[in-house]
């Protein structure tokens, strides 16, 4: 965000070391030109991880003789478009999947889903997969910027390609909000860095309303406000942990008038998914490969992405990164850990994602390319099993 900002403002930088170049500042049309075709590199992994997982779901597709939309607007994609039509005004009553309802998805990826059915007339769906679409080149526009602050160009390319072909994301190209969290938490950080109180609080805010790892954007934006008063009595810096929880409780609020309970979304959760006991969920995996071995792909996908993650985990805290990235990653994965059922899964590994774009970004070149390339691999892999007709199919 810092070159972004400073080319914006017409100050020129290398392109291969971000730092400033002297000389006269540039019109503002052409550092808008700059900024935009340096885009087009984010811009253009994304589009090639989206469409390898287009190729993937056309040919799960032709062999499951099903539309290709059965597997994009599957899974919790279906609740994220009933949701954009409207929440429920009651809690549905028992166990299980007869309990679960749109109030246990957070709000903002459905208004973003509205907005574009009435602009466009598109149905939910259709609305659905272009918001998501849009959101998965958005986000790897602003994980590109965030990284070419400290790791240069190159680095940002490697970085948003670890994060776009990461395991879980072939989840970018569902209904689903992983590219909407991770593109206004990229831009969280960047004003994070450059002291924009209110712009990180607001965008801070909106994540809050995205997703339940959203909640977290508090975090670093406390421990940010905590360094910069402690050390420069910059007061101000509050504004940004006091804005960041204002999506989510203003989420409860609504909750709170339209069906009677600020806590429909924990009660919805529990009822329908999240049924268990608080912190099982990554012990209650290992205890099951010990007594069932690899009979379930669920349980069996989670026990490795948890091992996976911690040691991505360690290997990002020997790699010293800036603060507001390792208070994120924690906060998210501890969060996660905290669930009965959720555990660290291969899509909480893509929203704790300056885990997976940090190390991609500092990555040896030798290495980086069979890293991502096998990342990728196990990416389709996942669709496959997650869309075809499994017995037992994979849980996105």
């Amino acid at each position: 965000m810092t070159q972004l900002l400073h080319v914006l403002r017409g100050s020129p930088r290398d392109e291969r070391s971000g730092r400033p170049v002297t000389g006269e500042p540039q019109p503002r049309w052409q550092a808008l030109v700059k900024v935009s075709k340096l885009s087009l590199r984010p811009a253009a992994i994304a589009v090639l991880s989206r469409v390898g997982v287009l190729l993937v779901a056309g040919a799960v597709s032709q062999v499951a003789k099903q539309p290709l939309r059965v597997s994009l607007v599957d899974w919790d994609s279906k609740w994220y478009v009933a949701a954009a039509a409207g929440y429920p005004h009651h809690l549905l009553p028992g166990r299980g999947n007869s309990a679960q309802s749109q109030l246990g998805f957070f709000p903002m990826l459905p208004l973003l889903i509205r907005l574009v059915h009435i602009v466009l007339t598109t149905d939910y769906a259709r609305s659905g997969l272009l918001v998501t679409f849009a959101t998965s080149i958005t986000a790897a526009v602003a994980v590109w910027w965030m990284l070419r602050d400290t790791e240069g160009p190159d680095g940002a390319s490697r970085g948003t390609a670890m994060v776009l072909f990461s395991p879980g994301a072939f989840t970018m190209s569902m209904v689903y909000s992983e590219g909407l969290l991770i593109t206004v938490m990229a831009g969280c950080f960047m004003a994070l860095r450059r002291k924009r109180w209110v712009t990180a609080g607001a965008l801070a805010a909106v994540a809050s309303a995205t997703d339940p790892l959203g909640t977290m954007a508090i975090v670093p934006c406390a421990v940010v406000a905590w360094k910069a008063i402690r050390r420069d009595g910059e007061s101000r810096s509050l504004a940004a942990p006091l804005l960041a929880p204002v999506g989510v409780l203003g989420f409860f609020a609504f909750l709170w008038a339209w069906v009677g309970t600020p806590f429909a979304w924990f009660i919805a959760q529990r009822r329908g998914w999240q049924g268990g006991v608080p912190g099982a969920s990554i012990p209650g995996v290992f205890s099951w490969l010990y007594d069932h071995g690899f009979s379930d792909i669920n349980d069996t996908v989670k026990a490795f992405s948890a091992i996976t993650v911690a040691v991505l985990l360690v290997l990002l805290i020997r790699s010293r990164p800036e603060t507001i990235l390792l208070a994120y990653v924690v906060a998210v994965l501890a969060f996660s850990a905290a669930s009965p059922v959720i555990g660290w899964t291969p899509r909480v590994a893509l929203r704790a994602f300056p885990l997976l774009a940090v190390l991609g970004a500092r990555a040896p070149k030798s290495w980086f390319g069979p890293i991502v390339g096998v990342s990728g691999l196990v990416m389709a892999a996942l669709a496959v099993v997650s869309w075809g007709n499994g017995i037992i199919p994979f849980t996105p």
